[in-house]
């Protein structure tokens, strides 16, 4: 068995800031989901919340009232949400499956399917968790990204990627375990990371092959991420 970075601390020493500098847009890819479904859940929980700005952007777009919890088996990420709680706001070291009378209207799970072990094990033990599930995944597996040599392994080394997915691997995961798909759309993470000019005229290609096709661009170039939405 992989020893488990998150537990031992490694991954906090590789990844400082806990990836809270894309917390932005996936809260507003989340808040983009919930308005294009009409819904309102009044207590979200999100497994594998790391740092747990996800949530703390979140919060802004939901009403006062609405309860957040955000869990992580990390101590270390845990440690760094302690700033960000308030008083509907609030972050638990754990395994929310293993929670007693653990329920909630919405559950996130962003970027967790690619460091489970099983991930088919662990779709089956958050299910009764909510009614609602809302998955956001990279979708690593691309043209490009096989193209380059050490792609894959680079991801696997740096961010504890067990798994990769397309599109159609990750919606085909959900269906196995009985989950009923109820909407999707992509994200244009590459996009959304590029800061100076010269970055953003790099993606130009793949913005303009995403306008004419969406899923040819992304099984291509690659730069694309998944929020999808559950029952």
């Amino acid at each position: 068995m992989p020893k488990n970075a998150f537990l031992g601390g490694e991954y906090l020493q590789k990844i400082p800031q806990w990836h809270t500098e894309d917390s932005c847009w996936k809260a507003k890819g989340v808040s983009q989901m919930l308005a294009r479904n009409h819904l309102s859940p009044k207590t979200v929980a999100e497994v594998g919340c790391g740092a747990g700005e996800v949530l703390r952007q979140l919060q802004s777009h939901m009403a006062p009232e609405c309860l957040l919890l955000g869990y992580d088996i990390s101590p270390q990420a845990i440690e760094l949400s302690r700033g960000r709680e308030n008083d509907r706001l609030h972050f638990r070291l754990g395994d929310i499956a293993k929670e007693p009378d653990a329920h909630f209207d919405l559950l996130l799970i962003l970027d967790v399917l690619e460091h489970q072990e099983n991930y088919f094990s662990f779709l089956r033990e958050i299910k009764p968790l909510a009614p609602l599930k809302m998955f956001h995944q990279v979708l690593d597996l691309s043209m490009y990204t096989l193209l380059h040599r050490d792609g894959l392994t680079k991801r696997r080394c740096l961010l504890e990627d067990l798994h990769f997915f397309t599109k159609d691997t990750a919606l085909q995961a959900l269906t196995d375990e009985d989950y009923e798909i109820v909407d999707w759309f992509y994200a244009p993470r590459s996009i959304y990371r590029s800061s100076t000019i010269k970055d953003k005229f790099r993606q130009l290609p793949r913005a303009f092959c995403f306008a004419l096709q969406k899923d040819f661009a992304v099984r291509m170039l690659g730069g694309y991420t998944l929020f999808v939405l559950a029952k």
